[in-house]
Formats: C-alpha cells, sequence, structure tokens
C-alpha cells in the first residue's frame, strides 16, 4: 500500500488536482475490484459508445462509467431501472472529483433474470419463424369494427378510444376486456385474444397497455399470450409501454405500435385526410363530368345538323330511285345495242368463213378414189414382193434338198457334217432324208483317218 507524506498545515500548500491524485491513489490501492448489486438509474449512453449512470439501492448511490470496449462484450443493453450485479474498480475521477466505479463485468440480478428470461423466449419463438415477416398480415385500410384487448380502468384504453374517436368516430369499437398485470393477466389477455379470433366480429385488434417497468409489462412476455397472437385470425397490432418498450408481443404481433395511441393510428383511417381525399375525388368527377357533358352537347350539335325532315328525306331518295332507274335503263340499253352489234359482227365474220359442201363433197371424193388406187398400187407391190421371197425360201428350204435326193449327215450330237475329214473311221453317223431319217457306218480308205475303237 501506498504511503503519502501530507504537508503541515503550516507548512506546503498542495493544488486540487494533486489532492484528487493521491485520493484516487488511495482508492485503488485500498478497495480491490469488488461486486456491487444496485438498481440502474439516470443511464447516459454517450456518442462515444460508453455508458454513464448510476448504481442505487435504498439508502445510497454511486456514480458508475462502462466504456464502449466492456460495454460491447455484455450480452444485453443496460436499460434504466435494470437491477445488476457488477465489478468494478473503486476510484475518483480526478478532473471532477467524482467518486465513481470504473466498470469491467456486469451482470443481470433480480430483474435481470426476467432479461434473461425474456431473452430465451425470444430466441426460441424466432427459430419457430414466430417473428418472420412473411407470416405478417397487412392491415385493413378501412375497417368495419376495431377491438381492443386492455383493461377497461387502463390508461391506454382511454388514449386508444379518443384517438379513434378523434380520426374516425364512425368506427364501432369492441372491448376485449382483461387484466393487464398481476399473476392472472397473462392468462386473461390469452384468451381476450382468443375469444376476438373465434368471434370474428372486428376486423383487426388492438392489444395495449400503457408504460411501465417490466415486471408491469410481463404479462405480455409470457409465451401463452405470445401463442394466442400468433394462432390469432385477426390482423393484431401490440401498442404496449412506450416507444423504448419492447415485449414478446410486439414481434409476434402482424405490426408493432411504440405507443397504445399509435396502435390507435396505424388501425384507423384520418378523417381529414379521407375528407380531402374526398374533395379531390369529388372535383376530379366533377371534372370529368363537365368534360363528358361539353363532348356529349358538341356531339348532339353535330348530329341536329345532319338531322332531316323525314318528307325532305324520302323526296331525296325518291329522287336518287329516279336517277337510279335512268341510270339503269341506259345501261340496259347499252348492253343490248353492244349485243345486237357483237351478234352482227359475228355473223359476218361467219358468212365469211362458211365452207362449200359441194366443193369439199367433191374434193373428199377425189381423195377417196386416189388413195384407193394407191391401196391398190400397194398390195399389189407387196404381193410380188411376198411371190419373190416365197420362191428365195423355197430354194433355201433342206427340206426341198432332201426331197431331190440330199441326205444330212449328222453325228451323234446332232450335229450336221459339212467336211468328210470330221468324220472317224467306223463311226457311227445319222443321214436324214426327205422322208426320214437313218443310221450308218463310216468307213475311210485304208489309213485315210483314225478308227475308232472297237
Amino acid at each position: 500500500m501506498t504511503r503519502y507524506h501530507f504537508p503541515d498545515q503550516s507548512q506546503d500548500v498542495i493544488s486540487v488536482s494533486s489532492l484528487n491524485r493521491m485520493a484516487r491513489d488511495l482508492l485503488e490501492a485500498g478497495i480491490p475490484p469488488v461486486w456491487i448489486g444496485g438498481e440502474i438509474s439516470n443511464l447516459t449512453l454517450a456518442a462515444s459508445g460508453h455508458a454513464y449512470f448510476s448504481l442505487k439501492d435504498g439508502g445510497a448511490q454511486l456514480r458508475c462509467v462502462m466504456f464502449r470496449h466492456k460495454l460491447s462484450l455484455l450480452p444485453f443493453r443496460p436499460q434504466e431501472g435494470m437491477q445488476v450485479e457488477l465489478r468494478g474498480q473503486v476510484t475518483l475521477y480526478e478532473a471532477r472529483g467524482e467518486f465513481q466505479i470504473n466498470v469491467g463485468e456486469m451482470r443481470a440480478a433480480g430483474l435481470g433474470r426476467l432479461y434473461e428470461a425474456f431473452e430465451r423466449l425470444k430466441a426460441r419463438l424466432q427459430a419457430e419463424g414466430l417473428f418472420d415477416n412473411a407470416r405478417k398480415r397487412e392491415l385493413p385500410a378501412h375497417p368495419a369494427a376495431i377491438g381492443i384487448v386492455t383493461s377497461p380502468a387502463a390508461a391506454a384504453l382511454r388514449d386508444v378510444v379518443s384517438t379513434l374517436r378523434r380520426r374516425m368516430p364512425g368506427i364501432p369499437l369492441i372491448l376485449y376486456p382483461a387484466q393487464v398485470q398481476g399473476e392472472t393477466s397473462a392468462r386473461q389477455i390469452a384468451d381476450a385474444i382468443r375469444q376476438a379470433g373465434e368471434r370474428r366480429e372486428v376486423d383487426v385488434l388492438i392489444v395495449c397497455r400503457g408504460g411501465g417497468s417490466i415486471e408491469d409489462l410481463w404479462s405480455f412476455n409470457e409465451e401463452i399470450v405470445a401463442r394466442a397472437v400468433a394462432a390469432c385470425p385477426i390482423p393484431t397490432v401490440s401498442g404496449v409501454g412506450h416507444e423504448t418498450d419492447f415485449t414478446i408481443c410486439d414481434f409476434v404481433a402482424d405490426r408493432r405500435a411504440p405507443t397504445p395511441t399509435a396502435a390507435a393510428e396505424l388501425v384507423s383511417p384520418n378523417r381529414e385526410h379521407l375528407a380531402i381525399q374526398l374533395e379531390q375525388t369529388k372535383r376530379a368527377l366533377e371534372r370529368a363530368l363537365g368534360r363528358l357533358l361539353t363532348d356529349k352537347a358538341q356531339q348532339l350539335d353535330f348530329l341536329g345538323r345532319r338531322l332531316t325532315h323525314p318528307g325532305a328525306r324520302l323526296q331525296t331518295q325518291r329522287e336518287r330511285l329516279n336517277t337510279l332507274s335512268q341510270t339503269l335503263r341506259q345501261c340496259v340499253h347499252a348492253a343490248f345495242e353492244q349485243g345486237r352489234w357483237r351478234l352482227q359482227l359475228a355473223g359476218t365474220r361467219l358468212a365469211r368463213h362458211q365452207p362449200d359442201l359441194d366443193a369439199g363433197r367433191q374434193a373428199l371424193r377425189q381423195r377417196q378414189d386416189a388413195l384407193i388406187r394407191a391401196r391398190d398400187r400397194l398390195l399389189e407391190r407387196r404381193a410380188q414382193r411376198l411371190a419373190q421371197l416365197a420362191a428365195t425360201l423355197t430354194a433355201l428350204n433342206p427340206d426341198a434338198v432332201l426331197a431331190r435326193g440330199y441326205a444330212i449327215v449328222q453325228k451323234q450330237d446332232g450335229h450336221a457334217v459339212k467336211n468328210p475329214a470330221e468324220l472317224l473311221n467306223h463311226e457311227k453317223v445319222t443321214l436324214r432324208l426327205a422322208e426320214g431319217s437313218t443310221e450308218a457306218r463310216i468307213e475311210h480308205s485304208e489309213g485315210a483317218q483314225a478308227q475308232l475303237p472297237f
């Protein structure tokens, strides 16, 4: 432990800074880091990321500072009124001479257990998909009726009703009463939400209550309420607490409003805005109707100019009929004259080309006589030629030669022998005569031809 020499009152005078530095050293050296429990108050989160707050209990409070690099390691965000346990170094802020704790660690205590339960339930429901934007439904733009789940004695109910009456007083409101604080409040809130879903008499449902501590708002962090909101068939808006308050109900609901009043504004159309839109639509319709009337009036004037008296119209059609009748007669007469002229022209051409039947018959007889004479001459020439060919054929006919006493010598294979050298001695041959055939044997002079073996 560092020991300091304090000056005598009659001797040296020290500065304020020196005294604060000695006090800081004594505190840091004399008191080791300790765990301290208390409630956070006067919390300030600086732009630098450091947190400044007071830790208090029923009898005292002390200043605390937690620097950014330590604050970022916490699994939660410190909030006003939170009960915590912190470990830090007792020190003195020299510039102001303020006694403070330089916090190095912090953990939830007391209400911190509620925050831990809050985070656990939030993580589990988020993993189940109850917070997904895909399951969020759009709020109706013009609800026919609005339901409210809250306590009949709650100030939030008065805020919601006054806001709805101001914005759109014609919309019916239905209250589904439930306690919003206490042991049975979570069950009552869940039952009221289920009752609204079963009755289906409203188009949108507000679940709300005013601000308070985490203990006051804890009913809206219960799983039974979250499940009821998720299962509700009616689009639901959560308006619990103030803008800085968040509950599990906020994450499950289709829309989250920072306050009950804001929830009422979310679910109701603004009467003044609707009146402005209605006026704008009215003016647009008036302009469109005026343009339509002007166009129709001009069209009526145009058609009026085209409209004529029926008698005059009949007279015009009668005159047109007479004109068409004359034109038709002229066309028929012209067509008749043209046809007659064409007929005369054809008769003239036919007369020029009409054949002389007597001359034709005489020419035909002459050609017939010439054809007969040519035929007779051709037949005569063909008969002479045929006789010549018959005589030649007769002369060349082998049978005629045989008839004159000749014979044809044929070998055994039917080959006709033309040269004696083709025959062997003692060879059998066939002699073909005019009236039949016979066999013979060749007898050559000795040594004239080779002999067949016997």
